[in-house]
Protein backbone atom coordinates (compact mmCIF):
# COMPACT_ATOMS: atom_id res chain seq x y z
CA UNK A 1 0.00 0.00 0.00
CA UNK A 2 1.37 3.41 -0.89
CA UNK A 3 1.66 6.24 1.59
CA UNK A 4 -1.21 7.98 -0.21
CA UNK A 5 -3.45 4.93 0.14
CA UNK A 6 -2.50 4.64 3.82
CA UNK A 7 -3.33 8.31 4.27
CA UNK A 8 -6.70 7.92 2.55
CA UNK A 9 -7.64 4.76 4.44
CA UNK A 10 -7.20 6.19 7.93
CA UNK A 11 -10.23 7.62 9.67
CA UNK A 12 -10.04 11.38 9.83
CA UNK A 13 -11.25 14.14 12.14
CA UNK A 14 -11.08 11.94 15.23
CA UNK A 15 -9.93 13.27 18.58
CA UNK A 16 -6.13 13.46 18.63
CA UNK A 17 -4.43 14.25 21.92
CA UNK A 18 -1.01 14.74 20.29
CA UNK A 19 -2.42 17.59 18.22
CA UNK A 20 -4.77 18.77 20.98
CA UNK A 21 -7.60 18.19 18.50
CA UNK A 22 -10.94 17.54 20.23
CA UNK A 23 -12.53 15.85 17.22
CA UNK A 24 -14.80 17.39 14.63
CA UNK A 25 -17.12 20.09 15.91
CA UNK A 26 -20.05 19.06 13.69
CA UNK A 27 -20.06 15.27 13.11
CA UNK A 28 -22.34 15.63 10.06
CA UNK A 29 -19.41 17.34 8.28
CA UNK A 30 -17.00 14.45 8.86
CA UNK A 31 -17.75 12.45 5.67
CA UNK A 32 -17.79 15.60 3.54
CA UNK A 33 -14.48 16.88 4.92
CA UNK A 34 -12.92 13.43 4.67
CA UNK A 35 -13.88 13.21 1.00
CA UNK A 36 -12.36 16.64 0.30
CA UNK A 37 -9.10 15.69 2.05
CA UNK A 38 -8.96 12.39 0.17
CA UNK A 39 -9.44 14.21 -3.14
CA UNK A 40 -6.39 16.30 -2.26
CA UNK A 41 -4.47 13.07 -1.60
CA UNK A 42 -5.52 11.88 -5.07
CA UNK A 43 -4.26 15.16 -6.55
CA UNK A 44 -0.91 14.70 -4.80
CA UNK A 45 -0.68 11.06 -5.90
CA UNK A 46 -1.29 12.00 -9.54
CA UNK A 47 1.52 14.53 -9.36
CA UNK A 48 3.83 12.09 -7.58
CA UNK A 49 3.10 9.38 -10.17
CA UNK A 50 4.13 11.84 -12.86
CA UNK A 51 7.63 11.60 -11.44
CA UNK A 52 8.79 15.14 -12.17
CA UNK A 53 6.25 17.37 -10.44
CA UNK A 54 7.54 20.73 -9.26
CA UNK A 55 6.99 22.39 -5.89
CA UNK A 56 4.75 24.90 -7.68
CA UNK A 57 2.54 22.10 -9.00
CA UNK A 58 2.17 20.69 -5.49
CA UNK A 59 1.50 24.16 -4.11
CA UNK A 60 -1.22 24.63 -6.75
CA UNK A 61 -2.67 21.27 -5.67
CA UNK A 62 -2.77 22.58 -2.09
CA UNK A 63 -4.57 25.75 -3.21
CA UNK A 64 -7.07 23.76 -5.29
CA UNK A 65 -7.58 21.32 -2.43
CA UNK A 66 -8.19 24.10 0.08
CA UNK A 67 -10.56 25.82 -2.35
CA UNK A 68 -12.78 22.72 -2.09
CA UNK A 69 -13.50 23.76 1.50
CA UNK A 70 -14.78 27.23 0.55
CA UNK A 71 -18.43 26.18 0.69
CA UNK A 72 -18.00 24.90 4.27
CA UNK A 73 -15.40 27.33 5.55
CA UNK A 74 -17.74 29.29 7.82
CA UNK A 75 -19.05 26.06 9.37
CA UNK A 76 -15.56 25.01 10.45
CA UNK A 77 -14.29 26.04 13.85
CA UNK A 78 -10.66 26.94 14.40
CA UNK A 79 -9.69 23.43 15.51
CA UNK A 80 -11.25 21.89 12.40
CA UNK A 81 -9.45 24.36 10.12
CA UNK A 82 -6.18 23.57 11.90
CA UNK A 83 -6.85 19.85 11.42
CA UNK A 84 -7.47 20.37 7.69
CA UNK A 85 -4.12 22.17 7.49
CA UNK A 86 -2.38 19.37 9.38
CA UNK A 87 -3.72 16.84 6.86
CA UNK A 88 -2.24 18.94 4.06
CA UNK A 89 1.05 19.05 5.99
CA UNK A 90 0.98 15.23 6.11
CA UNK A 91 0.59 15.18 2.32
CA UNK A 92 3.44 17.66 2.00
CA UNK A 93 5.61 15.38 4.15
CA UNK A 94 4.84 12.40 1.92
CA UNK A 95 6.28 14.22 -1.11
CA UNK A 96 8.94 16.21 0.76
CA UNK A 97 7.38 19.60 0.07
CA UNK A 98 8.78 22.23 2.42
CA UNK A 99 6.35 25.10 1.83
CA UNK A 100 2.70 25.52 0.94
CA UNK A 101 3.62 28.95 -0.52
CA UNK A 102 1.34 30.61 2.02
CA UNK A 103 -1.80 28.67 1.05
CA UNK A 104 -2.21 27.04 4.46
CA UNK A 105 -1.88 30.40 6.23
CA UNK A 106 -4.35 31.97 3.82
CA UNK A 107 -6.81 29.18 4.57
CA UNK A 108 -6.28 29.33 8.30
CA UNK A 109 -6.12 33.09 8.86
CA UNK A 110 -7.39 34.68 5.66
CA UNK A 111 -3.92 36.03 4.87
CA UNK A 112 -0.31 34.98 4.81
CA UNK A 113 1.47 36.54 7.81
CA UNK A 114 4.84 35.79 6.23
CA UNK A 115 4.20 37.96 3.16
CA UNK A 116 5.14 41.60 3.23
Amino acid sequence: MTKFEEFKSKEKFLQDGKLFYPGIGDPTLKPILTEKINLAADDFKKLADKGNATDTEYQNAIKNGLDRFADLYLQLDTEDRERVCSYFEELMDIVGLESSDGHLNNFMYGFDPTSK
